[in-house]
């Protein structure tokens, strides 16, 4: 049986797009043929195609196996680095929360009726 092509959505297609764009570009700064960065990942000239295209079916893997080919591995530590929504929600979490004011009543009068010297 055949495998289910993933469902992306546009936004995420543009990016990968975006990214096989950027790879291509890269490997033609290089000089490099599909050919040799197919053999130097360890895949095929089809799937490096795939790479270049952004098809969401290729593995991220085999993303990274490019990268590394094209001297860009290093770019990798930048994805997700700077998790601005995560640091809010945790913030917000520890943060105590407000505590309810007190109503103060006031004291009650001395039953004796005498004041107190």
């Amino acid at each position: 049986m055949p495998r289910k092509p993933p469902v992306v959505f546009p936004q995420e297609q543009r990016l990968l797009s975006e990214l096989g764009e950027r790879l291509r570009l890269a490997r033609k700064r290089r000089k490099l043929s599909n050919t040799v960065v197919a053999q130097r990942a360890g895949v095929s000239r089809t799937t490096v195609y795939k790479v270049e295209a952004g098809d969401p079916g290729a593995t991220l893997g085999t993303y990274v196996r490019v990268l590394a080919v094209l001297g860009l591995e290093d770019d990798l530590k930048l994805l997700a680095a700077d998790d601005r929504i995560g640091r809010k929600l945790q913030d917000l979490a520890l943060e105590p929360p407000p505590r309810p004011k007190r109503k103060r009543t006031p004291s009650p009068p001395d039953s004796d009726g005498e004041e107190s010297a």
